[in-house]
């Protein structure tokens, strides 16, 4: 059970954190200081680097949030489900779970149009990719966990790992440039991407009897 002192201490960083997303999305992460992070909430700048390093991090801590849900999804999948299938019914099944952790902090549609600040800024992005590789690592170990191997030893369960990563920041480019937000809409083409996979590796993409020009390789 959570002390007195450790429940005001998560209320004082989710208010820094939802009045981070709330400027943020309103006038822009380089248009946003931490000065006014810290007033909105009347709190000191000394108050708000108690909790973050720096703005960068505030803009981040909904998705290291999510992240850290997700792993542990991926942990707690039925143990006899293939690696992939883990990854997705993770995601899929478990967004709505997942979804709470945001709730708890801001409305979702708050959360997925922070998301789109992220990608529209090179600094916040390059931080994102960069704690990704770091999850991505997380993850190889969980499913070399599951999957009783060596993680240095087997390169399977990281290639497994870059592989769903790669589909969902493909899932996540398409709907975070599209127009509205909406929640659901966003899992059902997440789920898309990924269904999508083995086709997109395997099948052939061209309609039958059309010839492959010569930018595309073999001649037909």
């Amino acid at each position: 059970m959570h002390t007195l002192r450790e429940r005001k201490k998560q209320r004082t960083r989710d208010a820094l954190l939802r009045a981070a997303v709330e400027l943020f999305t309103s006038q822009g992460y380089d248009g946003t200081t931490v000065d006014e992070i810290a007033e909105a909430v009347d709190v000191s700048q000394r108050t708000f680097f108690r909790y973050f390093a720096g703005k960068d991090e505030a803009a981040l801590g909904l998705v290291r949030m999510t992240v850290a849900r997700f792993v542990e999804a991926v942990r707690a999948r039925p143990p006899q489900e293939a690696p992939m299938q883990a990854l997705r019914g993770a995601v899929v099944d478990g967004w709505y779970s997942i979804n709470e952790v945001v709730e708890s902090v801001v409305p979702v549609e708050l959360y997925l149009r922070m998301y789109r600040v992220i990608e529209e800024t090179p600094v916040l992005l390059a931080a994102h990719l960069r704690r990704s590789a770091e999850a991505e690592e997380d993850l190889a170990r969980v499913i070399a966990e599951r999957e009783g191997l060596d993680v240095d030893a087997d390169p399977r369960p990281r290639l497994a790992v870059a592989v769903f990563s790669g589909v969902m920041r493909a899932a996540e480019r398409q709907w975070s440039a599209g127009g509205e937000l909406d929640p659901e809409g966003v899992r059902l083409l997440t789920a898309r991407c990924l269904d999508g996979l083995g086709p997109a590796l395997l099948g052939e993409w061209r309609e039958p009897g059309a010839s492959r020009g010569a930018g595309g390789g073999a001649q037909a």
